[in-house]
């Protein structure tokens, strides 16, 4: 395994950047790569980068594949004799490693490898301690070359040689402060493969099942939440970190966030710094307000808008998104990357084992945190039709943070009451989304009216559509309060150990 974080480098940082790497110590080297793969893309498929690459005079042939965190991969290097010319690729070099085994399967039925990119890259690097561990700092600024196309490269990495793998976010997070860097998760592979395919991005990243192991208890079970959070988070906010604008990845993002802070709310108590958890929780509200001012105008534009077209709208002008930083700026921010780190690091602080006690004691904090929420989404859904739009609003928050909450404990759960528990949660949420759109728009379009009073008849369109929407949503959360009469998922969890 190597672990690992990586970050962009601004540019108007290089050259800082550089000197501070630049020590008696350090060391400079110029890495030429090239990167294999089959015609079919098996290996990108299979989450396998094969390469050989020439370091100073040295041949060194490494293959990569997935690993089991945030921060780690699977790797094995095999360093070949001195020879004249570029070596050939061979697979069997790596036969025998866990990374070897998922090549040879990939390439059972004998596929030939081509090379898709190159790699030019000048790294400069030196060896540092820090937190009781050791670990190599690295800045790559070089270029990755596919046919004619080719993208700059100009990143830092640091990666642990030996020691504690928290000392990782806690070096970086210094370095971040200091050069405004970026967190970026997508691999030189993966940026090559991309340019040698034409592919501008790819698709955002949904929310994954948080897979808790057997005998977790409390505190296993709070990183493994925050975990599963930061895994939906990362690949998004690098992607529009880099530049893309499609609305489904600011979407997910947001999505990740909350499920984020929905979990550093509910179970702080796990965490074994309850107050370190709060904290972060609160931090993280600024940054996900402004992105969500982004997320409404995407609403109006791409959902709202062609629906006033079908209905016969006379044109106006559109109303501008808010002003203030895009997403893009928010999420490449030196801030929005040192809340991701604090969040790492939380998910890596150790809890007493004397005091987690496994899964009963999980089981019973899981019923006690499900219970007092469902007592909160009854008392919305009873009071939810006479309650004012911002009441609304936050009954919404709060069913988001229910649903997150009860999607991270479903494998403690009685399957059938807990499935049918989530789609009823899921459509009262799908009714309260409508409306809630509704409500956001307005606000939007009745402040464009002084700039186009063609925009009334949006106004007028919007309102005709919120009573019936209310009405559904009121109906959903009744049919969801229903659920109390039948067994609920969690009354069969063990009572809290005393």
């Amino acid at each position: 395994m190597e672990t690992e974080l990586k970050f962009q480098v601004p540019p108007a940082h290089s050259s800082a950047l550089r000197r501070t790497v630049a020590t008696a110590s350090a060391r400079s080297v110029r890495l030429q790569a090239m990167y294999a793969d089959t015609d079919d893309q098996r290996l990108a498929a299979a989450g396998l980068a094969l390469r050989l690459r020439k370091e100073g005079r040295l041949w060194v042939q490494t293959l990569k594949g997935r690993g089991d965190g945030l921060m780690r991969r699977l790797e094995h290097e095999v360093r070949l004799p001195p020879q004249r010319g570029e070596p050939v690729l061979d697979p069997q070099r790596h036969a025998g490693t866990a990374a070897g085994e998922a090549l040879a399967l990939a390439l059972a039925d004998g596929a030939e490898l081509h090379t898709l990119y190159r790699t030019d890259i000048r790294r400069l690097h030196r060896r540092v301690r820090h937190g009781g561990a050791l670990i190599e700092i690295a800045y790559d600024h070089g270029r990755i070359v596919a046919g004619s196309h080719a993208v700059a490269v100009n990143e830092i990495e640091f990666e642990l040689v030996s020691g504690p793998a928290a000392a990782l976010p806690a070096l970086a997070a210094r370095w971040v402060a200091r050069f405004g860097l970026w967190w970026d998760v997508r691999t030189k592979s993966e940026r090559g493969f991309r340019l040698a395919l034409g592919r501008d991005h790819v698709p955002a990243v949904k929310a994954g099942a948080a897979e808790l192991p057997a005998d977790a208890g409390p505190g296993e079970a709070w990183a493994t939440v925050l975990h599963s959070a930061l895994v939906q988070a990362l690949p998004n906010a690098a992607e529009i970190a880099a530049g893309t604008d499609a609305p489904e990845h600011l979407h997910q993002l947001r999505v990740a966030l909350r499920r984020l802070r929905s979990a550093l709310r509910w179970f702080a108590a796990w965490s074994g710094d309850a107050a370190a958890a709060q904290a972060l929780e609160l931090e993280w509200r600024e940054p996900f307000g402004r992105l969500g001012a982004a997320r409404d105008s995407d609403v109006l534009t791409h959902s709202l808008q062609p629906a006033l077209a079908a209905a016969g709208a006379p044109p106006f002008t559109w109303p501008a998104a808010a002003p203030g930083a895009g997403p893009g700026e928010i999420v490449r921010s030196a801030e929005f990357t040192a809340l991701l780190l604090r969040t790492l690091a939380l998910s890596m602080r150790p809890v007493a084992a004397a005091s987690d006690g496994g899964r009963p004691a999980l089981e019973a904090a899981a019923a006690d945190v499900l219970h007092r929420a469902w007592r909160r989404v009854r008392r919305d859904a009873s009071g939810f039709a006479a309650a004012s739009v911002e009441e609304q609003h936050r009954t919404r928050k709060r069913l988001k943070r229910f649903r997150y909450g009860l999607e991270f404990l479903l494998p403690l759960l009685a399957r059938k009451p807990a499935q049918r528990l989530h789609v009823a949660v899921c459509r009262a949420l799908d009714a309260l989304g409508e409306l809630n759109d509704l409500h956001t728009a307005e606000v939007l379009l009745r402040a464009h009216v002084a700039r186009d009073t063609q925009a009334w008849f949006a106004v007028g369109w919007v309102r005709a559509r919120q009573e019936p929407a209310s009405a559904r949503a009121a109906a959903a959360l009744s049919r969801l309060a229903r659920l109390d009469r039948q067994p609920l998922p969690w009354r069969r969890l063990r009572r809290r150990p005393r």
